[in-house]
């Protein structure tokens, strides 16, 4: 079987496809995530509903989709997966493209709720496959792509929601859908990736013909709750996503800005998103992330949740400023979505409340985005393979908890801050206050980097017993 499996390509060519596929392909996912925040406003008048209801669809979206993507990942630890991915993509597809046909709220919510249970399967089954692609001492850099990746999904469905939404928000679903397709008939054509491939304990075995066949089984969940460093992997993401998920918001805050000083609605709505675009670009940064947890794991065996742990807490003052510091805003009202765009990137040279806010920004998200490359890479150094893609789903789906907390709690505090701090300054102040959840999510990293070093022993230790008896 895996000599079968051997002949049907696997070439450095083959690979390097399948990884590249595998890493844009988690991007769609948080296109999709991204797509509707900037259009709430668009979205609420043609469906006649308050904004705040589709804040709910967000946050009831992030919930199915970690909960489904904990049954796939289960499923995907068990058996082929690579027919899974395909199947999720074409499940997400159909769900967003059904969205843009939805013309009442409960047509659109059940369209937005389709499409999350296809988008589990991509990240839970997809982040298995890829640990099995890299090596253990190039997992942080790797990873810092796959991060990196969904990171940039996310800005591009925020700034396809505002360009290609301006004028018609049902244009960029329908647009997706098709990518979704596209996407599906690139699976075809990747490579059969055996799992446990990259673990060096493994290598003889599998290069003399052995075949890694364990799979996961109800057994073994006690166990993988057992390990310290799960615990803290999984419990962290409850905390740092309650930050992260309220920042869907920041297209809103940034249009209401753009509101508050005369700007039409479409103008701001132009506005919001390519301002949100602009200062999550520091999340490009998470490849500095992966180097330097790469490179301190060398050193020492706690050194990817160190470098986690430093980044998430030194990142909340500058999230502080960020929120709270005015910008002045200065466009063409009513110009094209072009000149719009042109107008906000001139600004950020040519008015310092601009520039400084985009600096702030930079810094604030390079810092959080060691988080990303480092958990995914913890995940894989302290678990075996068939563990994996369920560690990662249990993971996501309290990052869907906390994210969903965050996406629909923000919204209820900037409801009760508005007495007291008149619109845009009770986005500002909400937002501000929503980033000191970091501060627990870098305490639990500082646990992890205690008991990491254990866990990952054991786990040596357990690949090269299975080596021998293979």
């Amino acid at each position: 079987m895996v000599t079968e499996r051997a002949t049907r390509g696997g070439g450095a060519a083959h690979r390097l496809y399948s990884v590249i596929v595998f890493v844009l392909l988690a991007s769609l996912d948080n296109v999709a995530v991204g797509l509707v925040p900037p259009l709430y406003g668009p979205i609420s008048g043609a469906l006649g509903v308050p904004q705040r209801l589709l804040g709910l669809v967000t946050a009831v979206s992030f919930l199915v989709s970690a909960a489904a993507a904990v049954g796939w990942a289960y499923v995907g630890d068990r058996t082929n997966r690579k027919p899974l991915l395909m199947v999720g993509t074409l499940i997400w597809a159909a769900g967003t493209g059904g969205s843009a046909l939805a013309q009442q709220y409960p047509a659109f919510l059940g369209a937005q709720l389709v499409a999350a249970v296809g988008l589990g399967a991509v990240g839970s089954v997809g982040f298995s496959v890829v640990t099995d692609l890299i090596s253990p001492r190039r997992r942080g850099l790797v990873m810092s792509f796959w991060g990196l990746s969904q990171g940039v999904g996310t800005l591009a469905g925020t700034l396809a929601g505002g360009i290609l939404g301006a004028t018609d928000w049902r244009r960029p679903f329908l647009v997706l859908a098709v990518v979704g397709l596209v996407a599906t008939v690139a699976y075809l054509f990747t490579y059969d990736i055996r799992r446990g491939q990259s673990e060096p304990e493994l290598a003889a075995a599998l290069d003399a013909g052995a075949d890694y066949d364990y799979r996961i089984s109800r057994a073994d969940l006690p166990r993988i709750l057992a390990r310290r460093t799960n615990r803290w992997l999984i419990l962290q993401g409850l905390t740092a996503q309650a930050a992260f998920g309220s920042l869907v918001w920041l297209p809103v805050l940034f249009a209401q800005r753009a509101e508050a000083q005369g700007y039409s609605p479409a103008t701001a709505v132009v506005v919001g998103s390519v301002f949100a675009t602009l200062f999550q670009l520091g999340g490009v940064f998470s490849i500095l992330g992966g180097l330097a947890g790469d490179a301190l794991q060398r050193r020492t065996p706690s050194g990817r949740a160190l470098v986690a742990a430093v980044g998430i807490l030194a990142a909340v003052p500058f999230y502080l400023v960020l929120f709270l510091v005015p910008i002045r805003i200065d466009v063409p009202n009513g110009g094209s979505s072009g000149a719009v765009i042109g107008a906000v990137l001139a600004s950020v040279f040519t008015d310092p409340s601009v520039g400084l806010s985009l600096l702030t920004a930079l810094l604030a998200l390079a810092l959080t985005s060691a988080n990303s490359p480092n958990w995914f890479a913890l995940i894989a150094d302290v678990n075996p393979p068939e563990h994996r893609g369920t560690v990662y789903s249990l993971g996501n789906l309290v990052n869907g908890v906390g994210r969903a907390a965050g996406n629909g709690l923000v919204g209820v505090a900037f409801q009760g801050l508005r007495a007291a701090f008149p619109p845009p300054l009770n986005y500002a102040v909400g937002l501000a206050v929503f980033q000191l959840f970091f501060i627990p999510t870098g305490l639990m990293y500082w646990l992890a980097a205690r008991t990491s070093p254990g866990d990952i022993e054991t786990v040596h230790d357990l690949l090269h017993t299975r080596a021998d008896r293979l």
